[in-house]
């Protein structure tokens, strides 16, 4: 056998010394540099070296060991029977030779071996210990033999039994199973971590190891964890169970939650064949998996079988290709979102990820570029989960070159030149061009058509599509100059259709002046405030004039709002859309000017139930025009409550606490009678 030259001997050495630093900074500092694909490449090179050196495997190496030691600050838990990880497989091949491995093993037909098949799930390993069908104990994986005790964390998670359901109970039960979180848990835990500015984790598993690891249990409970049990360890009596798959229907009836995904399968073909039927299914799971865990089924046949030095010989995992790879950024551009969301996108060094060539990913914005400290020309590790958008989910500071050059988020919009606007204690940025940014250019029309706006009857999302496709309608004023014959070369848009629609053209240009505000689309600017700055103005040019201190003034008109307007109103772009508005005939009548408070000032109402002379909604923006904050629920500070047809529980709630309850007529006749008082200026 030859010996080992110092090139290999060098290699093997750095890649242990990378593994074990990609394994600490995993386990113990939860701060993942390596993606797990090149992780699964390097062990698998350390593999294949040891295999042909077999007098370079020492005790230490990464492959001899499961995981990363126990982090200090929990006790150190020994497993009675150690926590060994699977070799893994890549290819349908790798299938067809464990089987066929098996089988000689065990001098039987291949295809007449039947295996359990479920999904490897990507989240931690640990084990529940239960004496007289109690949970005594809770510990993470470790180093295979010596995990961390963590038993008052996992005590936390709801699919953790404290105690076994079943009445016959067994003595001693061990069962193992993966900690997960789920894709909506994730996502939501992130997202408050940046609300408060804090730790935003790279991927599920990585929530889910950090939120296991928490010193004080309370902050464990917050998090959404769940378990999901893979393996009975120990069973003590012996409940006469033959095969793997028959514990997990028993773990089942103790309290656990049985996986639905598993199958068992005879024959490799038809475990290949599970193995393709998953990973197609793999993105609408709403969990990371990261491959199939195939066991041999028969309990005797694995014990006949028996275990290698860190794996049993009966199961193995095969792996998924990687859902995360790493690549340069080239380049940083930024896209303009149909509501003027301004996102930065990274354009990479093409890479394959999951079996896809990926070139570009989302940096979602201003702060997400600050937390994750990218740069252009930086190394990053990029993600992508099905038809989720590739992210960028960390950067590899290490390998930045020296040309490195930040990203420089732009002040006016790419598209349309429109000041980008940022409020403080936002996270997007957005294009302030609404009426005019071609990138926004559906949305502005579909919502100054629509019925609360201008309400263009027969102007719907299909056609407006049509139109702007063909650049007959670029601003809402162009919609005023289309023509019957025009109209009906359109597709399913005979005469009759595009007379009827002409004439809808021209009701809508006699409007109302908040009904037009409304129409505009300014963001944070409802029915009920379009409203209340047409009252307090009476002109549209006293709005566009104003100052935002002076918007400030009106009821119901914070500084968000107020700063939307201003800055709205200040755009070249959406004054001349204003001024071609009215050029081609839009009018009104100008508003009554009222100062003061309203009537309902101060008060909290109520709606349920079904409203037959208007929808909730107009009956949400009449109250909120007279000064009343309008709630989705009934408490001690509700005012009255109006009950339409059907009310529910909300009515039953008002009348145990003794809130005011009134129908629809006495409703209408309340309105009436403020709206009118408003309008003479008096105050009921």
């Amino acid at each position: 056998m030859s010996q080992p030259d110092s090139k290999t001997l060098d290699e093997v050495a750095q890649l242990r010394a990378e593994l074990d630093e990609a394994n600490y900074r995993y386990y113990v500092l939860d701060d993942p540099k390596l993606s797990d694909a090149d992780f699964d490449r390097m062990l698998q090179r350390l593999k294949t070296l040891e295999a042909a050196y077999p007098e370079l495997i020492t005790p230490d190496s990464p492959t001899q060991r499961v995981g990363a030691a126990p982090a200090a600050g929990f006790p150190q838990v020994e497993h009675a029977i150690p926590m060994l990880s699977l070799d893994n497989v890549f290819s349908e091949k790798d299938i067809q030779a464990f089987a066929q491995r098996v089988a000689e093993r065990l001098e039987i037909h291949a295809e007449s071996l039947s295996f359990s098949c479920e999904p490897k799930l990507d989240g931690v390993a640990v084990s529940l210990v239960y004496e007289q069908g109690v949970l005594i104990s809770g510990a993470t994986r470790g180093d295979g033999r010596t995990g961390e005790g963590i038993t008052s964390n996992l005590r936390t998670l709801q699919t953790v039994p404290l105690k076994l359901r079943n009445r016959s109970t067994p003595e001693l039960l061990e069962v193992r199973g993966e900690v997960i979180m789920r894709h909506s848990g994730f996502e939501a835990l992130n997202e408050r971590a940046r609300e408060r500015d804090s730790k935003i984790f790279a991927n599920p598993r990585n929530a889910a190891a950090g939120s296991l690891r928490q010193l004080d249990p309370e902050v464990t409970a917050t998090r959404p964890l769940e378990f999901h049990p893979y393996q009975l360890a120990r069973l003590e009596p012996d409940m006469g169970d033959e095969r793997h798959s028959e514990l997990m229907q028993r773990l089942g009836k103790l309290g656990f939650r049985s996986s639905v995904e598993l199958e068992v399968l005879n024959g490799a073909e038809a475990v290949i064949d599970y193995c393709h039927r998953l990973e197609a299914k793999r993105d609408r799971l709403g969990y990371d998996i990261d491959g199939v865990v195939i066991k041999v089924d028969d309990l005797r046949l694995q014990r006949e079988l028996g275990f290698v030095a860190r794996a049993p010989r009966w199961a193995v995992a095969y792996k998924f290709p990687a859902q995360e790879e790493t690549t340069v950024v080239n380049d940083v551009e930024f896209q303009v979102g149909r509501t003027g969301a301004i996102t930065p996108v990274a354009r990479l060094e093409p890479v394959s990820v999951a079996g896809v060539t990926v070139s570009n990913a989302t940096l979602h914005n201003a702060d997400e570029i600050e937390r994750l400290g990218v740069m252009i020309g930086d190394t990053v590790a990029i993600r992508r989960a099905g038809d989720v958008i590739p992210q960028v989910i960390r950067v590899d500071k290490d390998k930045r070159p020296e040309d490195a050059r930040p990203i420089e988020f732009p002040t006016h919009c790419p598209v349309c030149e429109a000041q980008v606007e940022r409020l403080e204690g936002e996270a997007v940025a957005r294009c302030s061009g609404g009426l005019y940014c071609p990138a926004q250019r559906k949305e502005a029309l579909k919502h100054f058509a629509s019925r609360r706006a201008l309400d263009i009857d027969g102007l719907g999302e299909k056609l407006i599509e049509q139109l702007v496709e063909r650049d007959w309608v670029k601003t809402p004023a162009d919609l005023f100059h289309l023509t019957a014959e025009q109209l009906a070369t359109l597709p399913r848009m005979g005469e009759k259709s595009s007379s009827k629609l002409i004439r809808a053209l021209g009701d809508a240009r006699r409007t109302t002046l908040s009904r037009f505000i409304y129409a505009l689309g300014i963001r944070e600017v409802g029915e009920a405030t379009a409203a209340n700055l047409a009252r307090h103005f009476g002109t549209l040019e006293g709005v566009m004039q104003a100052e935002q201190s002076a918007l400030e003034a009106v009821n119901d008109v914070g500084p968000v709002v107020a700063a939307h307007a201003y800055t709205f109103f200040r755009q070249p772009y959406n004054r001349e859309t204003i001024d071609a508005l009215l050029q081609a005939g839009v009018t009104w009548e100008e508003a009554e000017v009222t100062h003061g408070p309203r009537p309902l000032e101060g008060q909290t109402w109520v709606l349920t139930g079904t409203l037959e002379s208007m929808t909730r909604d107009e009956g949400k923006a009449r109250l909120q025009a007279l000064g009343a904050k309008v709630s989705g629920s009934v408490s001690k500070k509700t005012a009255c409550l109006v009950a339409g047809e059907a009310a529910g529980s909300k009515l039953s709630k008002a009348e145990q606490m003794g809130v005011e309850v009134i129908d629809e007529p006495t409703f209408l006749v309340r309105l009436e009678k403020w709206e009118n008082s408003v309008t003479q200026g008096e105050e009921s």
